[in-house]
């Protein structure tokens, strides 16, 4: 996982986090803005291909096909939850916020 500043907002995530394959696991994004409508992007990047897009959305939460799971947005805190990881889902997880 990894931390992204985005304009005057500074983004916090966790540095690490493991689970084991088939048990859910949830990253979270917290940041520093005061702003209500902003857009909360997720990305990843796994070993040996480039940054991919997964999720994004402005409030309340969405579904995620790929990997399975969603996304939850409330206050300051986004949450991406991985249903049901696996092996090959094991990467660099980024969030960005956007207005």
């Amino acid at each position: 996982l990894s931390a992204v500043a985005v304009g005057r907002a500074q983004m916090q995530q966790e540095p690490s986090a493991e689970t084991t394959e088939g048990t859910g696991i949830s990253i979270n994004c917290s940041h520093s803005s005061r702003k209500t409508m902003e857009f909360i992007h997720w990305y990843r990047h796994l070993p040996g291909r480039g940054p991919e897009f997964l999720v994004s959305t402005l409030k309340d939460s969405k579904a995620l096909t790929n990997p399975p799971g969603w996304l939850s947005v409330a206050a300051r805190s986004r949450i991406l939850w991985l249903a049901w990881p696996q092996r090959g889902d094991a990467g660099v997880y980024y969030c960005a916020l956007r207005d």
